[in-house]
């Protein structure tokens, strides 16, 4: 059977295949610590599920605007005035089936075949695979521990050309809790205005920023910078909400509306209850995120501590995000091989840094209790000894 070219080297996500393959072991009665989730591990906010439980009741189960209801667009756009100094109108915010699909429809809407997106490299396993379905091509940027894993000017500058279309920014990152300061993001935001190529900000992760350290939105470092922004978010990582599946993008007028009819043919409009979920969730009390954040923090501390205190494993220390990028070269394998060992010899899922561009790491999410997080690393930590001395 002949399929389009354009899906031919798309995979399932490996995310995805080994958190459900630890799921179906746990089933079956095998006691797996999983390191794997993408997911905070708290409970959706009362709130916010009240809030949906009213919508369902009064019978907001109908369609709504395609880009999303008005009062929610409005609400986004004074989220962005008040903790991002950004301005957008609602005109200008497009709320989508999650962050994931906001990123889909802007690279169906900028990029065409011959067009190049430059990738920051450890990278979100599914930037490349989107840029692949919009037929453009991604050009990666190696960045190291040395630097925290972001991207240097030479080295950016290097990758730069006449096809450049925009570049990707993921701060904190996934996988490696990176986090571009002010003085960063002004160099890359002097390259983008120099060379006239977006920025798409993926932003999901900004509520998740540790050691008090201030959050910078790359689009509020002046107008020329803003004019070649598209900015990324969603409540998924924020709220505890990743089931609920919104997310929402804004950026230049003309780049809108394109998305607009983009997402009008794809998928419609977001769920409406999820709308109205959501809409309670940044206008209600925000504590909860403070308390996530504080023990996403003590857990942070804590992972990091036991992995620098093994001999065949180290890490950096993640500024945002929840999730620890762990040096494995010693053993000499794989990060796949590597992550199918430990789930199968040790009963802990990891996932592996190859897809991520990184194939002598794998990512530990600490988002998993403080338990869970020293079971699993008791049980890496006597894998990987017995491992060497048997090797």
């Amino acid at each position: 059977m002949r399929l389009a070219k354009r899906v031919s080297d798309i995979g399932e996500s490996v995310t995805l295949e080994i958190t459900s393959k630890a799921k179906k072991m746990a089933k079956e009665g095998i006691d797996v610590v999983s390191f794997a989730a993408g997911e905070p591990d708290f409970d959706t906010p009362d709130f916010i599920k009240q809030a949906a439980i009213k919508a369902i009741n009064e019978g907001f189960t109908k369609y709504t605007p395609s880009s999303g209801m008005l009062e929610l667009r409005e609400a986004i756009a004074r989220k962005f005035k008040k903790d991002n100094n950004l301005d957008y109108s609602p005109a200008q915010i497009i709320v989508s089936n999650g962050a994931k699909h906001s990123l889909y429809n802007i690279f169906q809407a900028i990029c065409e075949k011959g067009d190049e997106v430059i990738i920051p490299a450890p990278y979100w396993l599914s930037y490349p695979a989107m840029v692949n379905l919009a037929e453009a091509k991604s050009v990666f940027v190696e960045t190291s521990p040395e630097n925290n894993f972001k991207v240097t000017e030479k080295d950016l500058a290097a990758r730069i050309t006449d096809k450049t279309r925009c570049l990707v920014l993921n701060s904190p990152s996934n996988p490696t809790g990176s986090l571009y300061g002010p003085d960063e993001l002004k160099m890359i935001a002097r390259l983008a205005v120099k060379h006239k190529f977006f920025v798409i900000s993926d932003e999901i992760y900004e509520k998740l920023v540790y050691d008090n350290k201030p959050y910078v939105s790359i689009g509020s470092l002046g107008k020329e910078i803003h004019d070649l922004t598209i900015t990324v978010n969603g409540v998924s990582k924020s709220y505890s909400m990743t089931g609920w599946r919104i997310g929402y993008a804004a950026g230049p007028i003309e780049v809108m509306k394109a998305i607009a009819n983009v997402q009008s043919h794809a998928t419609s409009n977001p769920c409406s209850i999820s709308q109205k979920a959501t809409l309670a969730g940044l206008e209600g009390d925000q504590k909860f995120i403070m308390d996530m954040r504080t023990e996403f923090q003590k857990r942070r501390d804590l992972m990091v501590s036991r992995l620098n205190k093994m001999k065949n494993v180290s890490c950096i220390k993640p500024e945002g995000a929840f999730y620890v990028f762990c040096d494995i070269s010693k053993f000499k394998q794989g990060s796949e091989k590597i992550a199918n060992k430990l789930l199968e010899e040790a009963k802990v899922a990891v996932i592996p840094g190859e897809p991520f561009g990184a194939d002598s790491f794998i990512r530990i999410s600490f988002a998993t209790s403080v338990g869970s997080i020293n079971k699993g690393l008791d049980r890496i930590e006597e894998w990987a000894d017995q491992f060497l001395v048997n090797s």
